[in-house]
């Protein structure tokens, strides 16, 4: 008799399957896919020769966005590891770490977005400030000199507010003592794309800046913070869905952990 209570006690008690292996093929993605940007990363520092010299990660003015996927992949793999041996294993102590975790990344993504919100002026003074830093540092990192050569193609946007901060830049200023090639010139990502030519030219921003008129014909005179401001407010569905989705995907994960705790817990109970 006490057998059988026993028995029944146990069968009361049981972790859930669907959501032990749902959770672990979920963060077993998760965390391959983190490896994947950590691995790019990695390969891009070991390609610029970081990582035989990492003094360089401090010498560079503006950003690397190597940083992106080093971090990016760093937390990605982090939590997919604890995700996924957490839910294989039944280890509490992993699923914890993993809701904590991702409960900590939800409250600063929401943090950051109220604070975005109230503080739009001084989140468009950061953003011009950053812009600047970065177009004094173009020619310091082959990474970052892509990155504004896509923005700038992509917005259709030449510099923070215009073609003349440009002049920040030790090649392309208009200073008389610069003897640079480039000078008072702009990225060719500045210019405007003739639809007749096939093969980009690279040097149609020289000495662009000299001639005062015209610009309009040969270089886009809109800067980029203006750009990115009027980009978001056409998309500001799909920019709100994307933000969405990410934050529904975290509760859905942190739920799906803290459930299996509890029936971890329960199960552990009944021994």
């Amino acid at each position: 008799m006490e057998m059988s209570r026993k028995h029944h006690h146990l069968k009361g008690a049981e972790v859930s399957c669907c959501v032990k292996y749902f959770l672990f093929g979920f963060n077993i993605l998760f965390w391959l896919l983190g490896a994947a940007f950590l691995a790019v990363g990695l390969w891009a520092w070991a390609e610029k020769g970081v990582l035989s010299n990492l003094s360089t990660i401090t010498d560079m003015g503006g950003l690397d966005p190597v940083w992106l996927f080093i971090v990016v992949g760093g937390v990605m793999f982090i939590l997919g590891f604890a995700g996924c041996i957490g839910a294989l294993r039944e280890n509490t102590v992993l699923l914890k770490f993993f809701s904590v975790f991702l409960g900590l990344i939800f409250f600063l993504e929401l943090t950051a977005g109220v604070l975005a919100f109230v503080f739009k002026d001084w989140l468009k003074d950061q953003l011009n400030f950053f812009i600047n830093n970065n177009v004094k540092a173009y020619r310091d990192d082959i990474d970052l000199q892509n990155l504004i050569d896509f923005a700038q193609e992509y917005w259709s946007c030449c510099g923070a507010h215009g073609p003349d901060d440009w002049d920040l830049n030790i090649y392309f200023n208009c200073t008389e003592p610069n003897p640079s090639r480039e000078r008072c010139g702009v990225p060719f990502s500045c210019c405007v794309k003739d639809p007749a030519e096939d093969v980009i030219n690279t040097q149609c921003g020289y000495d662009v800046r000299l001639q005062k008129l015209d610009w309009q014909k040969y270089i886009h005179t809109k800067g980029c913070v203006g750009q990115f401001e009027k980009w978001l407010q056409d998309n500001l569905i799909i920019v709100a869905g994307i933000f969405v989705g990410v934050a529904l995907l975290q509760i859905f994960g942190i739920c799906l952990a803290q459930n299996l705790v509890s029936d971890v817990k329960a199960v552990k109970a009944n021994w």
